[in-house]
C-alpha cells in the first residue's frame, strides 16, 4: 500500500473515532472520567509504596556485605632483630651515569645540562637490594632546569623528567630500558619494557613522591609496587613483572634537567595512610648491600690497544660485560647514551667508523661534539674505573701521551692492554657463539618468511577451490531450475583440508652450525669499517706498541707475548703500506720547479715544429738564423780586427762561408741518441719533426710518470714504500698534475700492454707490485724526446714491413666550447700511411683538458675528465700535415707523412 493512502485512512479513523465520542450521552462520559481519576489515585498510593521497600532491600544488602576498605596495606610491625647500619643505605654513585653529580652527601643529585648533556638522561642505583618485606623510599624535585636551545632542534620531550622504580644489579642503569626493571614516571605511567600505562596523574616541582616495594608473601598486595605523592596514593598496586620476581630489587632514579632530593628515611618525610618502614631502617635480613669499594686505592684507568678488524671492539665488550665498574669513554658510548635517553635516531644508523661513528639527530649540542668534550673534561675528577677503547688513538704514541696527561698519575693507575695475533681461548669461545646466534637469527628470519610465503600459497589455493565450487554450484543451480539431470558431486572424505584445518606438520628443522671454515674465524667481520680508510691511510704507518717508558703504571698483553705482537704489528704495517695510498703526501718543491720546467720546454718544442711545417715561417726562421749567425760573425770579426788578428777575421769568414753551404744529413739513418741540439739537427729540422699526436702524448706520459715516480720517492721518504702500484696510479696522477689518468686513451686493452709502450722509461717490478722508473732521476728532459723518436721509427719500420699491429690508435680528448657562437674548427683527417693527411687545422685542445704553453700558472693546470671512447682516432693516412694538439699550446701540420721523411 502507497504511503499516501496510509496517511489517508489514518485520519479517517482518528475522525470517526471523535464522532463516536461526540455521541456518547453526557452521563457516559461523566461515568468514564471518574474511573480514570480512580486509576491515577491508585497508582500514586502504591509508588510510594514500592520505594520504600526497594530502599529496606538495599539496606538489608549493606547490613549483609560490610564495604571494603580503601587501603589494603596495614601498618607495619615493629622489626625485630638486626637492621641495616644508620646512614648505610645510600645512592651508589659508581654504579650511576658520568653527568650524576652528587650533593649534601648523596642526598641531593644534580646532573650536567651544558654541551648537550642536556639532552641525555641521568641515572642512579642504589646500594640496598630489596629480597623481602615491605619498604619505601622517596625522591622531591627541588629545581627544574631550562637549558637554552635551537628553535629548529628536535627537543626530545619532555624537557624535565623523572622516573622512580626499582631494578637488578648489573642491569640497565637507566629505567625504561629493558626488562631488568619497572618504574613510575613524573607524566603519570608506569613502564616495563616497552609497555607504558597511564596509573594516575602527573607530578612535579616539590611534590614528595614515595614508592612502595611489597613483596611480603601475607600482603593482600604481595609483589607489587605502589605510588604515593604527598602521601596520597597515586596509583594502584602494579604487579612486579615476572622477570623481577624472586631477585634482589635496588631502588633506581633516573631523571633529566631537574635537581632530585633523596630519602631512604629512617623517618619519610610525607608519611603514608599507613605505618610503612624505609629502606634505611629495614631488617638486614630483608636486603642485600653492595660492598663499599675499598678506600685507599686508585682507580684505574685501562688503555686498550688493538688493530683495526681484528677483534678491538669485540674485545672491549668482552671486558666491560666481565668488569661492570668500569665506564666505557667512547663515541660509540655516547651515541647509545643518546639512544637510550629517548632522542631521535636516524634510521639509517651511525656513519663514519666503529672507532668514530657519527649519528645525526639535527641537535647542535649532540652533533657537534659537545657531549664528548664535556666528558674529556669532567672524567678525569670522578674517581672511578674507565675503559679508552680509542682504536686509532692508542696505537699511535702522541695520542697515547695526551690521554696519559689527562689521567694523572697521582689519581689514576694508567694500564695499557694489548689485544692482538690469536685470541685467548675465551674470547674465541665468545666469537663463536656471537657468530651462531647470527646465523641462527638469520636462519629463523628466512624460516618465518618461508612460512609466510607458504601461508600465503594455501590461501591462496583455498580461495581458488571455492571460487570453483561456487561456479560448479551455479552451474549445477541452472541446470536444476533447467529441468537438467544432475549427476550429484561424491563429497571428499577430507574435509578438513577443504576447511583450512589440515595444515602441513612442519618438518623439524636441522640445528643451525657452524662450519669447519666459521670455527677457523677468529674474529667477526662488521658491515662498519673499524676506521675510516682516509683516517687508516694517514695513520697507520705510525702505530705502534705502547711501553711502561711513555708513562704506563702496567703495559699487559692479552692474548700473544710483546716480542710476538711488535712483529706482527710491524708486519701488518708493512703490508698496509703495500696496499694502501699516501693520503696526506703533498707534492715538494724540486717536483713544481721540474714540472714548471717541462712546461715551458714543451710549448718551445712544440713551437718550433709548428715553425718547421709551416713553409714561410721555416724561411724566415732560417732567414733570422742566418741573420744571427752573420751578427755573431760580424761581432767576432771586429773583436780580432780591433786586436789586431787580421788573419784570424779572415779565418772566421772561410769558416762562415763553409758553414753557409748546404749540409747533407742522413736523416733516415741517424742516431738518435747521438743528437746534440733536439731542436735543430744542422739543417733546420728538428728531431721531432715527424711527431704526430700519439707521439706527444707518449713524450709527456713518459716524463710525467718518470717524474711522479721519483718524486713521489722523494716526498714520501719511506725506505718501505719506495714506489707504488697500478691500483693508486690515478690517485697520485691526479695528487700531482691535477688531472685523471685515463688508460683508455691510449687504446690498449691491459695497463700491461700500456707498459709496453713506454718500457724504456717506465716498468712493473718482477713481483707485479710496484711501478719502476727505468731512467735515473737525472736524466735531462731531451733523452725522452729521444726515446720516443726512437720509438716512432721502430713502428714506422714494423708498419712498412706489414705489421698493423704498430699502428697506435689514440683517442683525442674533447675539444673546448666554443665561445661567441664561432664555428667549430673541423679535426684534419688523413688516409694511408701517414698520421695526419690534408685538411684544416684541429683546435688546440688540451692533453686531459689542460694547457701547457699557455698556462699562466705552471703548476696548477685546473683538472679536468673526458670520454675518450667518444673520440676520433687517429688515421695513418697519405702525406699531408694532419693538425693536432697537446696541452692547448700547439698545433701539427705539414706535408709529411706520419713515419716516413721528406
Amino acid at each position: 500500500m502507497a504511503p499516501k493512502a496510509k496517511v489517508v485512512k489514518k485520519e479517517e479513523a482518528k475522525k470517526e473515532e471523535a464522532t463516536k465520542e461526540e455521541a456518547k450521552p453526557e452521563e457516559v462520559k461523566q461515568e468514564e472520567a471518574k474511573k480514570e481519576e480512580a486509576k491515577k489515585e491508585e497508582t500514586k498510593t502504591e509508588e510510594p509504596a514500592k520505594d520504600v521497600e526497594m530502599k529496606e532491600e538495599a539496606k538489608v544488602e549493606e547490613k549483609k556485605e560490610p564495604e571494603k576498605p580503601k587501603e589494603q596495606e596495614v601498618d607495619a610491625a615493629d622489626i625485630k632483630g638486626a637492621k641495616v647500619k644508620e646512614g648505610v643505605v645510600a645512592m651508589n654513585l659508581d654504579d650511576s651515569t658520568l653527568n650524576v653529580l652528587p650533593t649534601a652527601g648523596g642526598r641531593l643529585l644534580r646532573t650536567l645540562s651544558e654541551g648537550g648533556m642536556q639532552y641525555l638522561l641521568a641515572s642512579v642505583r642504589g646500594n640496598a637490594g630489596v629480597k623481602a618485606g615491605r619498604y619505601m623510599f622517596e625522591t622531591r624535585i627541588v629545581e627544574n632546569l631550562n637549558p637554552s636551545e635551537g628553535q629548529s632542534e628536535k627537543t626530545p620531550q619532555p624537557r624535565q623528567l623523572v622516573r622512580v622504580g626499582f631494578s637488578l644489579a648489573g642491569s640497565s642503569l637507566f629505567l625504561a630500558d629493558g626488562v631488568s626493571n619497572c618504574c613510575f614516571d613524573s607524566e603519570g605511567f608506569f613502564v616495563h619494557e616497552k609497555t607504558r600505562k597511564k596509573v594516575g596523574p602527573k607530578f612535579g616541582h616539590d611534590v614528595t613522591v614515595a614508592v612502595l616495594l611489597n613483596l611480603d608473601a601475607s600482603s593482600p598486595n604481595a609483589n607489587t609496587v605502589s605510588l604515593f605523592v604527598d602521601g596520597v596514593r597515586a596509583s594502584q598496586p602494579q604487579p612486579l613483572p615476572a622477570q623481577l620476581l624472586g631477585k634482589p630489587l635496588f631502588p633506581t632514579i633516573t631523571y633529566k634537567n631537574v635537581s632530585v632530593d633523596v630519602n631512604f628515611g629512617p623517618k619519610p618525610r610525607k608519611p603514608l595512610p599507613f605505618v610503612c618502614h624505609m629502606l634505611a631502617g629495614a631488617a638486614a635480613a630483608d636486603v642485600d648491600m653492595v660492598k663499599p669499594k675499598a678506600k685507599g686505592g686508585k682507580p684505574e684507568v685501562v688503555f686498550a690497544v688493538g688493530l683495526p678488524e681484528q677483534g678491538f671492539f669485540d674485545w672491549v665488550d668482552e671486558f666491560v660485560e666481565k668488569n661492570p665498574g668500569y665506564t666505557e669513554l667512547s663515541d660509540r658510548m655516547i651515541i647509545e647514551w643518546a639512544s637510550k635517553s629517548g632522542v631521535w635516531k636516524p634510521r639509517a644508523g651511525p656513519a663514519g667508523s666503529n672507532d668514530k661513528p657519527q649519528a645525526q639527530y639535527g641537535i647542535a649540542g649532540l652533533d657537534d661534539g659537545s657531549v664528548r668534550k664535556v666528558l674529556k673534561a669532567i672524567s678525569p675528577a670522578l674517581q672511578r674505573n674507565f675503559v679508552v677503547p680509542e682504536l686509532k688513538g692508542n696505537l699511535l704514541s702522541a695520542d697515547r701521551q695526551e690521554l696519559l696527561q689527562r689521567f694523572s698519575s697521582q689519581d689514576f693507575q694508567r694500564k695499557a692492554v694489548v689485544v692482538m695475533g690469536e685470541p685467548s681461548k675465551d674470547y674465541k669461545a665468545r666469537v663463536h657463539s656471537l657468530l651462531l646466534a647470527e646465523k641462527q637469527a638469520k636462519a629463523d628470519v628466512e624460516k618465518k618468511k618461508k612460512a609466510q610465503e607458504e601461508e600465503r600459497n594455501r590461501l591462496l589455493e583455498l580461495r581458488k577451490r571455492k571460487a570453483e565450487e561456487a561456479k560448479k554450484a551455479k552451474e549445477v543451480a541452472q541446470k536444476k531450475k533447467a529441468g537438467e539431470e544432475v549427476e550429484e558431486a561424491k563429497e571428499e572424505e577430507e574435509t578438513k583440508a577443504e576447511a583450512g584445518e589440515d595444515a602441513k606438520m612442519e618438518e623439524a628443522a636441522a640445528p643451525v652450525e657452524l662450519t669447519d671454515e666459521e670455527k677457523k674465524q677468529f674474529y667477526r667481520k662488521s658491515t662498519t669499517k673499524d676506521l675510516g680508510e682516509q683516517v687508516l691511510a694517514k695513520s697507520y704507518a705510525s702505530f705502534s706498541v705502547p711501553s711502561k717508558a711513555e708513562g704506563f703504571d702496567d703495559v699487559t698483553f692479552a692474548w700473544q707475548p710483546e716480542a710476538t705482537c711488535t712483529s706482527l704489528l710491524q708486519a701488518w704495517v708493512l703490508e698496509k703500506k703495500l696496499t694502501s695510498r699516501a693520503e696526506d703526501l703533498t707534492p715538494g718543491e724540486s717536483f713544481k720547479e721540474a714540472w714548471t720546467k717541462w712546461q715551458k720546454t714543451l710549448a718551445e718544442w712544440r713551437r718550433r715544429q709548428t715553425e718547421y711545417k709551416d713553409p714561410a715561417k721555416r724561411k724566415a726562421a732560417q732567414a733570422k738564423k742566418l741573420a744571427d749567425a752573420k751578427k755573431k760573425l760580424e761581432d767576432e770579426k771586429k773583436k780580432l780586427i780591433e786586436a789586431g788578428d787580421e788573419d784570424g777575421a779572415k779565418a772566421l769568414d772561410a769558416q762562415a762561408e763553409q758553414e753557409a753551404k748546404p749540409m747533407e744529413i742522413d736523416v733516415e739513418n741517424l742516431d738518435v741518441f747521438t743528437v746534440e741540439d733536439v731542436t735543430d739537427l744542422g739543417n733546420g729540422e728538428p728531431l721531432f719533426a715527424e711527431f704526430l699526436y700519439e707521439d706527444w702524448i707518449l713524450l709527456s706520459t713518459r716524463y710525467e710518470l718518470h717524474l711522479l715516480l721519483h718524486s713521489f720517492k722523494k716526498d714520501l721518504n719511506d725506505t718501505d714504500r719506495p714506489s707504488f702500484g697500478e691500483k693508486h696510479l690515478a690517485f697520485y696522477y691526479n695528487k700531482y698534475f691535477k688531472k685523471n689518468w685515463n688508460l683508455q686513451q691510449f687504446g690498449t686493452k691491459t695497463f700491461e700492454d700500456f707498459i709496453e709502450l713506454i718500457k724504456d722509461s717506465t716498468s712493473v717490478d718482477a713481483a707485479k707490485t710496484f711501478l719502476k722508473a727505468e731512467q735515473a732521476e737525472d736524466t735531462p728532459i731531451e733523452s725522452f724526446l729521444k726515446l720516443t723518436e726512437d720509438h716512432r721509427r721502430d713502428r714506422q719500420r714494423r708498419v712498412d714491413a706489414g705489421d698493423e699491429t704498430a699502428k697506435l690508435k689514440f683517442s683525442r680528448p674533447a675539444p673546448p666550447p666554443r665561445q661567441g657562437g664561432a664555428p667549430a674548427v673541423p679535426t684534419a683527417k688523413g688516409s694511408g700511411k701517414g698520421g695526419g693527411g690534408k685538411g684544416a687545422p684541429a683546435p688546440a685542445t688540451g692533453y686531459g683538458g689542460n694547457s701547457y704553453a699557455a698556462q699562466k700558472r705552471p703548476y696548477s693546470p685546473a683538472p679536468s675528465a673526458y670520454d675518450s671512447s667518444k673520440q676520433p682516432r687517429t688515421t695513418y693516412g697519405g702525406k699531408g700535415g694532419g693538425a693536432s694538439s697537446y696541452g692547448g699550446g700547439y698545433s701539427a701540420g705539414g706535408g709529411s707523412s706520419y713515419y716516413s721523411r721528406r
